[in-house]
């Protein structure tokens, strides 16, 4: 089943075409902070209060997201419970709430706004939500990793504006470009050796400055399609921070807050969404690492609710999706400049309690309206619900079915195996009261437009692709496709998990020596997610779009549910 009518988002082929205006945007976009400090008045006798308002990971959730967030039930301790929230139209009316308790305010974000969007938003290149957040009066932004899903030619237009070079204006009225500001203090041209957006941004309250230095974890082009971040370079976070704040001192600025698309979890999922229960992860050894001038953190990127003290400082993230807002309360000292207090809760974005921004609400209709038929398409009916949450051994009841889908669409590129990343699978796919599920189901579970891609490796290779998964400690357990096992023991070493003559294929042990047709996403094909040995495979097939895959499985196959059969089986 094809989609003649859907607007295709910019493929790497057709980014390159723009490679100019690139060029020429990087060589100016980093050359300085966003903001010089200007003289400053008398400084105010009394400290000085300032709220900062913040979220991370918006994803262009534009609508309020399927199943909200899971919080702990006030009535029953130790038990989880949903809530509606988030949402653009309310999330704006929250936002304001909270600036009206302050004059001294700013809105700032910690990345990952746009990419991995649901229908509405990627249809129309993420340019509603950049608007919608530029209406809720967002200021500042630090690059996330999924903000150069697209490449960083198209990144840079999000900014200035203009239309998409692939399929021109497709809104209400022509892109403007973003009312916030991207910043970007470890991603460096290299060509240049300038940052591709502003390192920092300064704002002053009653003759206070203010800094907010913003970046993107040091790993993101193993998250992304290479060749959308080739010709930059991401440097290291801890190092970037502590080299920029000498400077920010030498401008009389004191009170430094870092905005870092990076996070961490609490322990074991414990603790609710305005508590620190064990907090674990990147952040923990970052934020050690950072000079002790930063008083604040605002993280991101692993979709986890916390407010924490890391080493005196103030750590703070807001799950995702508008879902949470961070409140943060700072008294700067008007003798010293400096942070001398702050304090922070995660608020929950509920309609119960916030009522729609009706300038939101039009802008966000006006892309629903031009959204037509497309999203509430039929594609086909489901048996029963199919959930994302992976099981102790790795595998998900719908990443099951997206490996099969990718499989069957592939098999007359030779394919025997697919395998699936956990990442690239952003939503499940619930019961519908009706059993029909849309495209906008669909889009909203794989929404990254990527290419299916069909490779010849052997089995030793294959065998060394399934040790990836635990590359750096972090497990990243693939979706495997029918017919494919194997065993892994979280007690054994990295590099030697799998236990050996586990791997099989349709009940016969893979031949280390043989060769095997694999089919895997665009993403991964090029090395995506640290699978360095699919770069290796050959004879390669582009096949279909893998929504489209899982679109055509789902009309071929009605009524699928939950599978019945483990296909990966954990130890210890």
């Amino acid at each position: 089943m094809t989609r003649r009518n859907l607007p295709r988002l910019p493929s790497l082929v057709r980014a390159a075409a723009y490679a100019t205006a690139l060029a020429a945007a990087l060589a100016t976009a980093g050359l300085a902070g966003c903001s010089s400090v200007p003289p400053a008045p008398p400084a105010a006798a009394a400290p000085v209060e300032v709220k900062i308002i913040a979220i991370n990971d918006f994803h262009g959730n534009l609508l309020p997201p399927k199943g909200g967030i899971r919080i702990q039930d006030p009535a029953r301790p130790g038990h989880l419970v949903t809530a509606e929230a988030g949402g653009a139209a309310i999330l704006a009316t929250a936002v304001a709430r909270l600036e009206a308790q302050n004059p001294n305010h700013i809105f700032v974000a910690a990345g990952d706004l746009i990419g991995a969007s649901p229908l509405l938003s990627a249809l129309f290149h993420d340019e509603p939500t950049v608007q919608a957040l530029g209406l809720a009066g967002l200021e500042v932004s630090a690059v996330g990793n999924h903000e150069f899903d697209k490449g960083a030619a198209e990144l840079l237009r999000i900014q200035n504006g203009g239309c998409s070079p692939i399929d021109g204006c497709k809104g209400p009225q022509p892109y403007t470009g973003a009312r916030y500001k991207y910043l970007a203090a470890s991603t460096v041209d290299e060509r240049t050796g300038r940052t591709i957006f502003p390192p920092y941004y300064v704002k002053t309250f009653q003759g206070i400055p203010m800094a907010f230095i913003g970046l993107t974890l040091k790993d993101t082009p193993e998250m992304v399609v290479p060749a959308g971040v080739a010709g930059l370079r991401f440097e290291d976070e801890a190092s970037t921070v502590n080299r920029l704040v000498p400077q920010l001192q030498a401008q009389g600025i004191q009170a430094i807050v870092v905005l870092i698309h990076q996070g961490g979890w609490q322990k074991d999922g414990a603790g609710d969404y305005d508590g620190c229960e064990g907090l674990d992860g990147p952040i923990v050894g970052l934020v050690k690492k950072f000079d002790p001038a930063v008083g604040i953190v605002i993280s991101g990127h692993t979709h986890r609710a916390y407010n924490c003290r890391i080493d005196g400082r103030l750590v703070t993230s807001a799950d995702k999706y508008g879902t949470l807002v961070t409140d943060i309360d700072v008294t700067l000292d008007p003798r010293t400049r400096r942070v001398i207090a702050s304090r922070a809760h995660n608020r929950l974005v509920s309609a119960a309690e916030y009522a729609p921004d009706p300038r939101e609400t039009a802008l966000i209709q006006a892309y629903v309206d031009r959204e037509g038929p497309l999203a509430t398409r039929v594609v086909g009916r489901l048996g029963a619900a199919l959930s994302r949450t992976p099981d102790a051994a790795g595998e998900s009841p719908l990443g099951q079915v997206i490996a099969d889908a990718q499989l069957e669409a592939t098999r007359g590129a030779g394919a025997q195996i697919a395998f699936m990343n956990e990442g690239g699978i952003r939503a499940a796919l619930p019961m519908p009261a009706d059993g029909l599920v849309r495209y906008e189901d669909v889009f909203t579970a794989q929404p990254f437009y990527n290419n299916l891609v069909t490779m010849s490796l052997t089995g030793a290779q294959i065998e060394r692709l399934l040790e990836q998964q635990w590359r750096g400690g972090e497990g990243r357990v693939m979706m495997v496709s029918r017919g494919f096992s194997y065993t892994w023991d979280a007690a054994r070493p990295h590099g030697a998990r799998v236990l050996p003559g586990s791997v099989r294929l349709d009940g016969r042990p893979l031949d280390p020596a043989a060769t095997y047709r694999v089919t895997v996403n665009s993403f991964m094909a090029s090395g995506g997610d640290s699978f360095s040995v699919l770069r290796q495979g050959g004879d390669r097939v582009t096949g279909m779009l893998d929504v489209d895959a899982l679109e055509q499985y789902l009309g071929r196959h009605p009524g699928l549910g939950p599978g019945s059969a483990a296909r990966i089986t954990r130890l210890n």
